[in-house]
Formats: C-alpha cells, structure tokens, sequence
C-alpha cells in the first residue's frame, strides 16, 4: 500500500479516520508493531508494513477489502464468540497469548510458506469512535514469541512459555517435547544458544518486569506473584539479565506522579 492510489481503496470510514492527507496512515506503517484495522462489518481496511513484514506477505492487498476477520472460523474458534463480539461492539480489549493461525495464512494462498514454525502474541483492540458512530477497530499484534526450527525443540519453548509459574523441572519440560531427558539440555542449547533453564529464568524475569510496572505492588510482592523470593535466585538472575536491580527498573519504567 504504499502506491498512493491505493489510498483510495480504503473504506470511507477510514479514510475519514486517518484525513484526506493520509498522514495517519503513514504513521501507522513506520510503526515496527503489527497493526490491522477493521471496518464495523470485519473488513480489513489497513495492513501495516509491520504485519505485512512478520508474516511474509508482499501485498497488503490479498487483505484490504477482501479478509474479514467475523468471517474467519479459525480466529473466532481460538478468541471465541464473545469476544470477537465485544471488538465489533466497539469495545476496548486484550487478548493474551494468541497462536498466530500462520498456517491458515498459507492456506488462503496469501503466502507460499510459513515464516516461521509458531508464534504467540497479545493483541490490543481499541476502537475508534466519531461521536456515537462506531468507526472501526485497530488491533495491535505485540509479538511476545516466536519459534523456528525443530519442532521439539519449538514444543519444549512453548511448554516453558505456557508453565512458566510452576518450578522448573527439565524432564517434564524434555517429555512435553518428546525428547529423552538425556538428550534434551544439549539439543536445546545448540537448538536455542542458551540452556533450557536460562531460558526459562528469562521468562521468569519477563514476567517480574511485567509486575514491576503494577505501581500498586511492592518489589516482594512482584516476585510473589510470580512464584518466587525477591531476596532468592532471582533478584541476582534479574540483574544479569537486565544490567538494573529491581528498585533501579521500577524507578526508570514507571512514569512519575
């Protein structure tokens, strides 16, 4: 979409959104996270160069006025009903750890081959308003993981992703991937560049950044609610692997009263 006459293969709706310039719609492409946005019906009116970029396509246009996301049994089977509903009510919301249907995309012929094996994502709605007039949905994509490669190796990521409050245990994490035990750490690390169980305390640490932001808990209380001590493993591994204590990462990230 970056040809100027496919300005005006948008729906009106949007075109009243982002102005007759397109200034908004240039925006949202420089953007580096995924972004569509929806008419009221479901029809994909924008496809941003981001989108564009994670899944491999070329043109924006096997999207724009042609995919509908109500219409799409594989998205509306993992979101469910509800809440695909509540988007096209004109809602605000969040959807955590949504796989990626990468091969539905194929499926269409939108694509040859899948970029990569699996990812997950948070998506973000938020809808656009012109006074009582609902005009559209922009969903934004925050890619959290992606996979490539051997697919029990993909597997065991996506076990640590999914469990990552439980303690760490490297057979069960070896038996989700359908891997030997004895095999499993040294297929990992060549597989990954990292061991199973720094990979693991890297998710942790994630997760305790994500509570640190919650100004309403305290330093303890973030590492509690993600199952382990402030004063443990972890407060050293969160240095190391953020160069910050956690007092030092709460005080630059949250904004100042």
């Amino acid at each position: 979409m970056n040809n100027p006459c496919e300005f005006e293969k948008l729906s009106e709706p949007f075109k009243a959104l982002i102005g007759n310039q397109g200034l908004n719609y240039q925006i949202l492409d420089l953007l580096p996270i995924p972004i569509e946005i929806f008419a009221p019906d479901g029809t994909c009116v924008f496809y941003n160069k981001a989108a564009k970029e994670l899944n491999g396509i070329s043109d924006a246009t096997l999207f724009i006025g042609k995919y509908n996301l109500k219409n799409d049994p594989v998205c509306l089977e993992i979101i469910g009903q509800e809440y695909m509903d509540s988007i096209f009510r004109g809602e605000p919301g969040l959807y955590p750890d949504f796989p990626v249907p990468i091969q539905e995309v194929v499926d269409r012929g939108a694509i040859d081959e899948k970029p990569f094996k699996a990812a997950m994502m948070d998506i973000h709605t938020q809808p656009v308003w012109d006074g009582d007039t609902f005009v559209c949905t922009i969903c934004l994509f925050i890619v959290k993981h992606i996979y490539h490669g051997r697919a029990e190796m993909i597997k065991a990521q996506e076990y640590m992703d999914e469990n990552w409050f439980e303690s760490f245990d490297r057979d069960k994490i070896a038996a989700a991937a359908g891997v030997s035990p004895s095999h499993f750490s040294r297929m990992f690390k060549q597989y990954s560049g990292m061991t199973p169980q720094d990979y693991y305390q890297k998710i942790k640490v994630d997760k305790i950044k994500e509570k640190l932001l919650d100004p309403n808990l305290t330093i303890t209380q973030a590492f509690t609610d993600c199952g382990v001590d402030s004063k443990g493993i972890y407060f050293r591994r969160f240095k190391e692997i953020t160069g910050e204590t956690p007092t030092d990462y709460r005080n630059k990230n949250l904004p100042a009263e």
